[in-house]
């Protein structure tokens, strides 16, 4: 039986470029592979010839003689029952562009490879919480890690002193088995050396072997002033040690903050409610804010007739940005506070001025309210009824 033309088989011109014939196999491969289409012989047949014709356009002397002289210039050494090349399948995964891995391509054609040579250690996490007024102004606070540190008598090698790892007489340091089933070769990480392609045959007394031990670390960990709430910070290298010399990993300290019993944050403005007394508000005057710079006030100057719930903005006086550029605002929102014992001479100045007050809101005494103070009478007795 003649063979279809490779060209035709992928489905791209004879001018297609290295990168249109591995996405037009790729996408084949992924059609017709035989673990996604189980049983069906038609689609292992295309996903074989697929293969074959990626193996000759795929390589720049191939694809010329087959240019030049057809299957003829390829021979045997191109696919046919005899001579089908398995090897073609050792980039699968990389074709897949990582795909491998999900569909479980991956060990299968050759694709995984072995964990050789240096591995950088895994990160940590730490959760930190400090309370609002270190957030303000910024600390310095001790703490102790749990973690695995290269092992000081084999210095992380695992091998006993004036010993070494040696080649894996299982996969003889390749770090993979090879099996041939079929048309594939099976590809799987040694079981002995688990991929290193190392094994240690006198291991460290100390740390048995692993080439880590479990120690805790006491750090310092400085708070930059103005942190909120869940950020974290990064200390490179105070992760787990790495392995075979790898670097370690990196610590995240997770920072959490008290809430504060009088501000309220939202990014680095502060909010906070002050109690004033009503003729400060209808009379106007100074007050004392706190702020949440420690033992200090700011003065407020309460203008006259000023509402209960109105808002006033300290510039500069919020929290401090993270970066260095400046601070947040205050929001201070005044609320009327009503006494609650009055003296005789308290209540009878109250008592006169209410002779000179509207007895109800919907009802004014005094033709001297401005249109604004009908308007509110007016909007109260609609809520009132």
């Amino acid at each position: 039986m003649s063979k279809r033309d490779y060209y035709e088989i992928l489905g791209v011109s004879r001018t297609a470029t290295d990168v249109e014939i591995k996405s037009a196999y790729r996408k084949l491969a992924m059609k017709f592979h035989p673990d996604r289409n189980p049983g069906d012989k038609a689609a292992e047949e295309q996903f074989k010839e697929a293969a074959e014709a990626y193996a000759v356009l795929a390589d720049k002397d191939k694809r010329s003689a087959y240019d030049r002289f057809g299957h003829a210039g390829v021979g045997s050494a191109a696919g046919g029952a005899a001579g089908f090349d398995p090897t073609i399948f050792a980039d699968f995964n990389d074709i897949l562009g990582g795909l491998g891995d999900i569909f479980g391509f991956g060990d299968l054609f050759g694709g995984g490879r072995g964990r050789r040579g240096p591995q950088r250690g895994a990160d940590l996490r730490y959760d930190l919480e400090i309370s609002f007024d270190e957030a303000y102004a910024g600390t310095e606070t001790p703490i102790q890690i749990p973690r695995q540190e290269a092992c000081e008598t084999c210095h992380g090698s695992g091998a006993a002193p004036g010993s070494g790892p040696t080649t894996c007489p299982q996969c003889r340091g390749a770090g993979q088995l090879r099996y041939q089933q079929g048309f594939f070769t099976v590809a799987r990480t040694c079981g002995q050396c688990r991929g290193t392609g190392k094994v240690i045959t006198k291991p460290c007394q100390t740390c048995r072997g692993a080439g880590t031990v479990p120690r805790e670390k006491k750090l310092t960990v400085k708070i930059p002033a103005g942190i909120a709430e869940g950020q974290q910070l990064r200390l490179s290298g105070e992760g787990e040690a790495g392995a075979g010399g790898g670097p370690a990993g990196h610590l995240y300290v997770v920072v959490h903050v008290q809430r504060h019993k009088f501000f309220r944050r939202d990014g680095d403005d502060l909010y906070c409610e002050v109690p004033v007394n009503f003729t400060t508000l209808a009379l106007g005057g100074d007050i004392r804010v706190p702020t949440p710079s420690p033992q200090q006030h700011e003065k407020l100057t309460i203008p006259e007739g000023t509402q209960t719930g109105s808002t006033f903005r300290l510039r500069g006086r919020g929290m401090p940005d993270i970066g260095g550029r400046g601070h947040g605002d205050l929001l201070v929102t005044v609320q009327a506070i009503t006494p609650r014992k009055l003296t005789r001479r308290q209540r009878e100045i109250l008592e006169q001025l209410a002779g000179e007050m509207p007895a109800e809101p919907n009802e004014p005494r005094h033709q001297a309210h401005d249109h604004e103070e009908r308007n509110l009478f007016d909007r109260v007795r609609d809520i009132f009824g």
